[in-house]
């Protein structure tokens, strides 16, 4: 039978309960057990698909098609599962699926309220699916005392006393700041928060303390009185290096063993974690450095790229060298020559996006890898902007553009209307919804024997995750290819451009699909890996 542990935040937001939940789920997978988690978003989007990037960080896909919360990235990341839509629920999806019971006449007359009709839905969510598991840990978006969040926080209490004893525990992170002028790490903040999810009924069992200087004996002992939580259940966790040292930290301060000895597991079995201990030395210990200019447009908040640093570095461990990323604004290109900024880099990288803003200055930084042999990797929009720019600058088609901008005289990127997912047809309109409309996913790819891509895969036939609205117009292959631009992936039909690439460049590569979101720290995906291995052979030209 499943276990389950609840994992709540307190205090202030963004303390990193995603990368908790997730290093907390490592260390007891790397103890032997089976492990899921799960992402309860209070938010009334159904899903994250229509949020800004700047606002809300990346939307993370999953294999079936799900847009979901950028921490289900970590969680993969971590355990190296692979999350599904019924991995992240929002308060958006639990009100519309009950609305639409409600029209149908499904509760049978019944007056339709928060509770019991929410939170049974809710729980529901929770306990659906986990007999292969040991323990599901489920972490609660949002801070303690929301008011969008108190649906989800009363189906986790109930929870508490509907399953059998020992059956579920509460986690709470929180932080514990420290006030210079006063010189002293202050307890106040978590007690109040503590004091907020008692009140509606939830006591946790353990508290994960943030703070970023050792907490002394005299404050956790504090801690521990005016919370209700033992000495040793109060754990500190300070800032590190790297999250890929989350789990080992965590494990020094004995956030594993408390918690198993809150199920009253004992004797537990011992963790394994050697491999953790590689990644850190790693990261701590390499070998060399390059730099990667990273050409974007929501560069001001790194969280819109999260699956993407990721990358980097796991590409980066994969060659022994640190990856120093170098953020630049795209619409800087569009006023300033992009070589004082792009001359000095090992590496370009154009990431996906959306909208014209900042377009023609992704265009430029193609067009400078290209002229400038530096190595170059064009994803999602990344790969449309280098097809626009080969137009231009190889085929003579000098009107080229997208149909995502607006109408285009030559539309080398228009949006798709149909594509087919396995053996249905796939259909979208224009003017139809945004949220949950893209071709999103898991879908096959078919490389050419003899390319540079299918060299980096060692394989033909590739399976990636899409999350995009526009394609690379099939009608120009031809006078592209003739122009030297290489279309080296297909989707398995023929119809749809996956990959593009330029042969007799040392590395110009272009994919429709998101390689980041399938790159683990223990399995780093081909193409980083190959992309920073060009970018080392890049620096050492300098």
């Amino acid at each position: 039978m499943a276990r389950y542990i609840f994992i709540t935040g307190g205090v202030v937001s963004s303390l990193g309960k995603g990368i908790a939940s997730a290093a907390l789920g490592a260390l007891l997978q790397a103890r032997g057990y089976r492990v899921r988690l799960r992402k309860l978003d209070p938010y009334l989007n159904v899903d994250p698909g229509t949020m800004s990037p700047t606002q809300h960080g990346e939307v993370f896909v999953t294999d079936d098609g799900a847009e979901t919360d950028l921490d289900l990235g970590h969680y993969e990341r971590f355990t190296g599962r692979s999350a599904n839509r019924m991995d992240n629920i929002t308060t958006g999806r639990i009100y519309m699926d009950l609305i639409a019971k409600e029209r149908r006449g499904d509760f049978l007359g019944a007056t339709v309220q928060v509770i019991p009709h929410v939170t049974d839905a809710i729980k529901a969510f929770i306990l659906d699916g986990n007999e292969d598991y040991d323990f599901v840990l489920c972490e609660v978006g949002g801070t303690a005392g929301d008011i969008e969040a108190m649906p989800f926080m009363e189906a986790i209490r109930q929870l508490g006393n509907d399953l059998p004893r020992n059956g579920a525990i509460y986690v709470h992170l929180t932080l514990m700041p420290y006030i210079a002028t006063a010189g002293e790490l202050k307890t106040k903040p978590t007690q109040h928060s503590v004091k907020e999810l008692r009140s509606i009924g939830i006591q946790p069992d353990i508290l994960l303390v943030r703070a970023d200087r050792p907490i002394p004996k005299e404050e956790r002992r504090k801690m521990s009185l005016f919370c209700n939580v033992r000495e040793t259940a109060v754990i500190q966790a300070l800032d590190v290096q790297t999250i890929y040292d989350v789990p080992i930290a965590y494990h020094a301060e004995g956030l594993d063993t408390e918690v198993l000895a809150a199920f009253g597991i004992d004797p537990a079995p011992k963790p394994q974690l050697g491999r953790w201990r590689q990644i850190v030395d790693g990261v701590r210990n390499p070998e060399g450095e390059v730099t990667i200019a990273v050409v974007g447009k929501y560069t001001g908040l790194k969280d819109a790229y999260k699956s993407l640093i990721e990358a980097l570095q796991h590409g980066g461990l994969a060659n022994k060298v640190s990856v120093n990323v170098d953020w630049i604004e795209s619409e800087v290109f569009e006023q300033e020559d992009p070589a004082p900024y792009l001359e000095r880099v090992n590496g370009i990288l154009v990431p996906g996006g959306f909208g014209e803003r900042g377009s023609e200055g992704k265009i430029l930084a193609a067009k400078f890898a290209r002229e400038h042999q530096v190595p170059y990797f064009g994803i999602c929009f990344g790969m449309q902007m280098a097809v626009i720019e080969a137009a231009r600058s190889l085929a003579g088609i000098e009107n080229a553009s997208s149909t995502e901008f607006g109408p285009a005289e030559e539309p080398l990127v228009g949006m798709m209307t149909e594509w087919m997912r396995g053996n249905e047809l796939e259909q979208r309109k224009a003017e139809g919804d945004l949220g949950g409309t893209m071709r999103l996913g898991a879908y096959r790819a078919s490389l050419k024997a003899g390319s540079k891509i299918a060299d980096i895969y060692g394989d033909t036939e590739i399976t990636e995750r899409h999350r995009h609205r526009y394609e690379v117009n099939r009608a120009y292959k031809e006078r592209l290819e003739e122009a030297g631009l290489h279309f080296a992936g297909m989707s398995p039909d023929g119809l749809l451009p996956e990959t593009i690439e330029l042969p007799d460049h040392p590395w110009f590569i272009g994919v429709q699909y998101h390689p980041e979101l399938k790159s683990r720290p223990f399995e780093p995906h081909p193409l980083f890996r190959s992309f920073i291995a060009a970018s080392v052979e890049q620096s050492r030209l300098v």
